[in-house]
């Protein structure tokens, strides 16, 4: 099979094909790393916190298998890092985008990231 890199929703991951469905235009991967952590809220109204369910994002789990839009399936070069090490980096990475940023939505995503930082065990 081979490695690639997906997005799910608002992360990206790398992973191996399990499984390709062109006919219904997806794929299965089963999660390898992450490369990018989930934007924390609600999808549906980004970066808003009134009138909106907040929602806590959990990156995929290490081995966990999902379908992705066959659109977002790109091939992934290079070595693939150890899912923790790339889930910490994913992490620090997002931490550090909102810290710079002074808004009620940074404040809640950075009390999810750091509630998920604890879960996580990092």
């Amino acid at each position: 099979m081979s490695i690639v890199q997906a997005k799910y929703k608002t992360g990206v991951y790398i992973g191996e094909v399990v499984e390709m469905r062109e006919s219904e235009q997806r794929g299965l991967i089963k999660v390898l790393a992450v490369l990018k952590h989930p934007t924390q809220g609600d999808l549906h109204n980004p970066k808003q916190t009134e009138g909106v369910f907040f929602h806590q994002r959990k990156a995929l789990a290490e081995f966990e298998k999902t379908w992705v839009p066959l659109a977002t399936i790109k091939p992934y070069e290079g070595n693939v890092p150890s899912y923790s090490d790339s889930l910490r980096s994913a992490l620090e990475e997002k931490i550090d985008e909102l810290t710079h940023k002074q808004s009620e939505f940074s404040y809640q995503s950075l009390k999810h990231l750091q509630e998920l930082k604890d879960e996580y065990g990092l």
